[in-house]
């Protein structure tokens, strides 16, 4: 057999223990690294002693995350964040999308090692795995694992949250409710823009204390109200603009639909439905973040998926809607405009 010597093993390698590299930077979130950091330079004497890195690890673990990009060091060994950790990895800025970090950190990177029990059969790797309960029954019990979990989504939902602020024309809305939207980081940066405007997160009472901590925070809590309640059984609160955010992939084809049936049949005419997942394009090649999150799903959830956006826009011209338009958003999300 002839060697071509263009091609290496070095992608191969590097893909397979691209883990190394992950569990790199899930730890220097954990160890507050980056919020340490953006206080100011220090050496690495100085960080090790405050985050608690043993003097074995702390040369090699600050230059690894030089490595990766995620910090700098001058001449005379400061180390500094970089740009991009310095607005969203300090956990002080509102901008830290750390906390999907933390929780892929605490839940899911244990749960992927189950993956390939999951492709044999088909169920779910999470906690339920392993105590039989639901869920988010099981995970609203622990208030840490909790909390992570809330702040994990918000940390998924703030990048895109101003992006749809910016890209769906919210001019003559006045009320929007985000079904299941955690801790509401997408109505937070719509009423933020547009201060005619009220919102609501109808999301499980549980997640009420956390919700209120982070309006209050923003400055909304006379703007954007909690409405505690299931999108399965309580009735939706009345909108001109529903989102579902990173909520049709917890489900199973059936449920997904009669959820956008609900929707529907609840706005005005008019009204606009805004669905947004990291969907899989219509050719299946592309969107390698959409189909990691849909294994992520295989794992975490007892049907979910990611989808296609023809598929999206399929069930929703089923569930009666007149006009759909999808538009891609950043990071390989995708969000469909219905409106009835």
């Amino acid at each position: 057999m002839s060697v071509n010597e263009s091609i290496t093993p070095e992608p191969i390698l590097q893909l397979g223990l691209g883990f190394m590299a992950s569990k790199t930077l899930l730890s220097a979130v954990e160890l507050n690294i980056f919020t340490v950091l953006a206080r100011g330079g220090r050496d690495r004497a100085s960080i090790a002693a405050e985050v608690g890195l043993h003097p074995r690890s702390s040369a090699d673990f600050l230059d690894a995350l030089v490595s990766l990009g995620l910090l700098n060091r001058d001449d005379e060994g400061i180390y500094r964040n970089s740009p991009t950790a310095e607005i969203f990895l300090d956990r002080a800025k509102p901008s830290y999308v750390g906390g999907i970090l933390e929780m892929a950190n605490a839940r899911l990177f244990g749960f992927w090692d189950n993956l390939t029990d999951a492709l044999r059969t088909g169920t779910q790797q999470n906690e339920v795995t392993h105590t039989g309960a639901p869920f988010f029954a099981t995970l609203s019990q622990d208030p840490v694992a909790w909390r992570n979990f809330l702040n994990g989504m918000n940390g998924v939902s703030t990048p895109l949250a101003g992006a749809l602020a910016s890209d769906f024309d919210w001019s003559g809305r006045q009320h929007l409710v985000d079904l299941g939207g955690a801790l509401g980081a997408v109505p937070a940066a719509v009423l933020q823009s547009h201060p005619e405007m009220t919102g609501t997160v109808l999301e499980l009472p549980p997640v009420r204390a956390v919700f209120e901590e982070f309006v209050a925070r923003h400055g909304l809590s006379d703007r954007l109200s909690f409405h505690g309640g299931d999108f399965f059984s309580d009735p939706l609160p009345p909108a001109d603009v529903y989102v579902m955010g990173q909520i049709l992939h917890d489900w199973n084809l059936e449920q997904r639909q009669f959820l956008l049936r609900k929707a529907y049949d609840a706005l005005p005419d008019g009204g606009t439905l805004i669905v947004y997942d990291a969907m899989i394009d219509d050719d299946r090649r592309h969107n390698t973040y959409g189909f990691m999150l849909s294994l992520n799903m295989l794992i975490d959830t007892e049907g979910g998926s990611e989808y296609t956006v023809a598929d999206a826009t399929d069930w929703l011209a089923e569930a009666g809607f007149s006009k759909v338009n999808s538009r891609p958003l950043i990071g390989g999300y995708t969000a469909i405009y219905a409106t009835k």
